[in-house]
């Protein structure tokens, strides 16, 4: 049987912990904020160090899944979860199970997607549990959201580029990516074919070997990736990356990644306008998963043309964030947040129409 504890944290509308000891289930949902829609966030398997350490990054994650659909108006609020265990190990259908019942007494106030650590088939297998699941690999559904969110960061790069150098073309340019996974991955593929000279790190040796070769790309060791020379550096992996030991070894002109919580404080976008590095604030270059799976919603039902096109909209996003904090002098993640503030009191895209789960 699972266990189901509430857990009081200021801020956050609900929190939940879930242990289930025969499957070795231990997980936290957090729902921050359901002004504009049901919470929607994805799934995260990582073998956290500690209890209060998972608790921590599904709290962080959450607030930043309420700002990133609050910014792109789609009808969805933030939530997260997060999951105790090792993908590679730990992770099996007991447990997918058991993680379902917990999503389940939240009665569709969370809605759980794939991320860090899970897949597309972990989806369908939560599926058969639960009607609270997004991004499922069928007809009507969006499916992997890696490749909206791989291109909603390339469009990113080109609202940078476009801030850098007066024109949204990244061919000749230097990005250095961190992480290949399923969004870096990607993104790297994109910026080959658009001629950009890539540096790879990853912490799978072989993967980085590989696609190291197959882009004819430079790889350094993840330890060495903070300080090395690039136009634009990609954090593409986990979060926390930018703060006040590794800012100030930056040597680049732009940070702009697929990876959340980038800042591992607000102060730290301080640091980065007072260093003159341009910021892309993580939760609105990386919504492109979130704007498709969203889509799965429409009233039409979804459409992934019509889901590329708003991800596109990312390009436009940014470009008035980059003008509005150098007009007003102000860190560029203080503008995004401003933004989603805005939205969320303003009920900015709120849903009107109820989701029906099947």
């Amino acid at each position: 049987m699972v266990l189901i504890k509430k857990c009081t944290i200021p801020g956050y509308e609900e929190v939940i912990e879930g242990i289930d000891e025969s499957s070795g289930l231990h997980c936290f949902i957090a729902i921050h904020n359901t002004s504009l829609g049901p919470a929607l966030g994805g799934i995260r398997v990582y073998p956290y160090a500690s209890v209060e350490e998972a608790l921590k990054d599904a709290l962080r994650l959450a607030k930043g899944m309420t700002y990133k659909s609050a910014v792109v108006s789609n009808g969805l609020g933030g939530g997260k979860s997060v999951i105790i265990a090792d993908p590679h190990k730990d992770k099996s259908e007991a447990l997918l199970h058991a993680f379902a019942e917990v999503v389940n007494s939240l009665k569709g106030r969370y809605i759980a997607a794939e991320d860090v650590g899970t897949s597309m088939e972990d989806m369908s297998i939560l599926k058969q549990k639960t009607p609270y699941v997004a991004a499922l690999p069928s007809d009507y559904s969006s499916g992997d959201p890696s490749r909206f969110t791989a291109w909603g960061v390339y469009k990113g790069l080109q609202a940078v580029a476009n801030k850098l150098w007066g024109k949204p073309l990244l061919k000749g340019r230097t990005v250095a990516i961190q992480g290949l996974g399923n969004v870096g991955g990607k993104l790297a593929d994109i910026l080959f074919w658009e001629g950009v000279d890539l540096i790879l790190t990853d912490t799978d040796p072989v993967k980085l070997d590989d696609r190291a070769r197959l882009y004819g790309a430079k790889s350094v060791l993840p330890a060495n990736f903070l300080d090395i020379p690039c136009d634009i550096l990609s954090p593409c992996a986990l979060g926390g990356i930018l703060n006040a030991t590794s800012i100030p070894k930056l040597r680049c002109l732009a940070v702009a990644g697929a990876a959340n919580n980038q800042l591992l404080s607000p102060e730290d976008g301080f640091l980065l306008l007072q260093r003159g590095i341009l910021y892309a604030p993580d939760y609105i270059i990386n919504s492109g998963g979130i704007i498709n799976a969203a889509a799965e919603y429409e009233v039409g039902g979804y459409d992934p043309k019509i889901s590329r096109e708003k991800v596109n909209h990312i390009y436009d996003t940014l470009s008035i964030v980059f003008e509005k904090s150098e007009k007003e002098h102000k860190p560029t993640s203080q503008i995004a947040d401003e933004l989603a503030e805005s939205h969320l009191k303003n009920l900015t895209g709120k849903r009107m129409n109820p989701i029906k789960f099947t």
